[in-house]
């Protein structure tokens, strides 16, 4: 009904339904090729990262005061990653223009990408975390745990540095979209291991006893932390394939900062954020059996 109890006609609605779409899509335009507005969201990035880096750093020194005579376990390297990680991407952001102009072109790729294959380790610490609880609780061999975890982890920088060695000899498309449909199924793979170690740790703790200590919240914790990662991964994974074969979709350029400030913000940032926050707890000082140095 129009103004006075007049109808509006089926084409007039569809008029304006387009105009309020085209106008949706002119802001989001607008703040894309806005070089005030790309800095600004890219130094909002900046920030939120550099937040998530102090307090992975606060919680290294918590742990580290806590039980100064452990010494590199995976709960100090876990945080000492993430603080590098989350580091290292704030300064990219502060930086973000400047690295636009750096020249040979793969020397962006080297930066904007190195952070993305240290977020995968740094996770990944957590799936080998988990793989040894669980192997441990069921008196199973974790020798070759370790072992697996660093062979995956030189593959992985093995193959991300070949891709960049033929990108700088020849720069050619193909191999960029297949340097980034290699970081789809790199998160891919990650999302699964999530799956698979902490669903069967999820599912191996509901098998205690109701009245064991702890039981209770490290259910939750293992649940929480599980679906927190495989999303984040899976979702990394389907937006790199996007970015892949969509340059609507390419995260790697200036004039998307809502898209990366989207993206980071799924993917790195919340998932970062929340992951710290549930796994806040320090360890016990006296009797640690669930605590694992780093050899």
């Amino acid at each position: 009904m129009g103004r006075g109890g007049s109808v509006i006609s089926p084409p007039t609605a569809m008029m304006v339904a387009a105009y309020e779409l085209k106008s949706a899509s002119n802001w989001w335009d607008q703040i894309d090729d806005s070089p005030l507005w790309q800095d600004r969201i890219y130094h909002i990035l900046a920030a939120l990262f550099g937040i998530v880096s102090f307090v992975a750093l606060v919680q290294l020194i918590r742990i580290q005061l806590r039980v100064p005579e452990y010494g590199w376990t995976t709960q100090k390297v876990f945080h000492f990653l993430n603080f590098v990680v989350n580091g290292v991407r704030s300064l990219i952001f502060v930086f973000r223009r400047e690295i636009q102009k750096l020249r040979p072109e793969i020397v962006q790729h080297v930066l904007l990408d190195t952070p993305s294959l240290a977020f995968f380790t740094t996770y990944a610490l957590l799936v080998l975390f988990w793989a040894e609880i669980y192997y441990q609780a069921r008196a199973a061999s974790t020798d070759g745990l370790r072992p697996s975890f660093i062979t995956i982890n030189a593959v992985v920088y093995a193959v991300q540095i070949a891709m960049w060695l033929i990108m700088w000899w020849k720069p050619l498309p193909i191999v960029v979209i297949l340097s980034k449909m290699f970081f789809a199924g790199v998160s891919l793979f990650a999302a699964l291991g999530f799956l698979l170690y902490g669903g069967r740790l999820f599912l191996m703790l509901q098998r205690f006893p109701v009245e064991s200590k702890g039981r209770r919240k490290k259910l939750q914790e293992v649940g929480y932390v599980t679906t927190i990662c495989f999303t984040c991964f899976l979702a990394r994974c389907i937006m790199m394939c996007f970015n892949a074969f969509d340059k609507a979709a390419d995260l790697d350029v200036l004039d998307h900062p809502i898209l990366n400030f989207i993206y980071y913000l799924l993917v790195e940032i919340l998932p970062s954020s929340l992951v710290l926050f549930i796994l806040r707890k320090l360890p016990p000082k006296r009797g640690i059996t669930q605590y694992h140095p780093i050899r």
